[in-house]
């Protein structure tokens, strides 16, 4: 699934050709994704103004409102001459006055296309989410969260309203670098400072790297990410650990695979 770096990746492959753009039209071929795409998103005619990332979300904001798009599990966001045909699983295009189009492909059918008017961070999607890893979130916010929660770190850190973006890739490579077990439920603020420093690191060097891709993910240009050849622990069960050769472990935590060191990680 397509986590924080490769949603960050994306979105800066995307705005070059879109940011400006005047929307000439749209096309959807199945509107059956997460959510259904609405047909009548008042997108022609529309000038692009910016294209953010909330999340795992990216924001297509017009002058009318904002475009919201998500990749789900297997979607990727591609930027293709007009006349490019559609394959099987290419759902929507949006056609631009540039001589291009951004097209999304998502052969699992779990990503979004929605429309917003108003205040964006309104939108029940975007409301209740936490702060980004890479801007407001801090060691004092995650050890008061700790304190509050009886829950395993590596999940608390996957939730979405503690902080947003940190997938179980990263969260299992964010653990390592931190030196932190991913079982731990007791965190001091020394530990918490470690861990959102890690975060920090994992998720600044993934994006640097492209992302990760483990199956479908492209990025605007259809290249693959390469941050899965720099991974510490993750899908490396049974391998010797980079740094002092113990066996990576494989545990299951929240019907998720979970990845570390016995001798690293305490």
């Amino acid at each position: 699934m397509p986590e924080l770096p490769e949603v960050e990746t994306t979105r800066r492959g995307l705005a070059p050709h879109l940011l400006g753009a005047n929307i000439v039209s749209f096309a959807i071929r199945n509107d059956r994704l997460r959510w259904p795409i609405p047909g009548d998103m008042p997108l022609r005619g529309q000038t692009i103004q910016s294209l953010e990332r909330r999340a795992k979300y990216l924001l297509l904001k017009c002058d009318a409102g904002t475009l919201i798009l998500h990749l789900g599990m297997s979607g990727s966001l591609r930027i293709l001459p007009l006349d490019v045909p559609a394959e099987k699983h290419d759902h929507f295009d949006l056609l631009l006055d540039n001589g291009k189009m951004m097209r999304l492909r998502d052969p699992r059918r779990f990503g979004a296309v929605l429309w917003h008017e108003g205040d964006i961070e309104s939108h029940p999607l975007l409301s209740r989410l936490g702060p980004e890893p890479l801007e407001s979130f801090d060691a004092d916010h995650l050890y008061r969260t700790v304190k509050s929660r009886n829950v395993a770190i590596k999940q608390l850190i996957m939730d979405s309203q503690v902080v947003v973006g940190v997938g179980n890739i990263y969260a299992s490579e964010a653990l390592f670098l931190a030196g932190i077990r991913p079982q731990r439920r007791n965190l001091g603020l020394a530990g918490c400072a470690r861990l959102a420093e890690s975060i920090k690191t994992t998720l600044k060097a993934a994006i640097d790297a492209g992302g990760s891709t483990l199956r479908d993910f492209v990025n605007a240009s259809g290249n693959p990410g390469y941050f899965q050849q720099q991974h510490w622990v993750y899908g490396r069960s049974g391998e010797p650990c980079m740094r002092c050769g113990t066996p990576i472990r494989q545990i299951r935590q929240g019907q998720r695979s979970s990845f570390y060191c016995p001798n690293c990680q305490k």
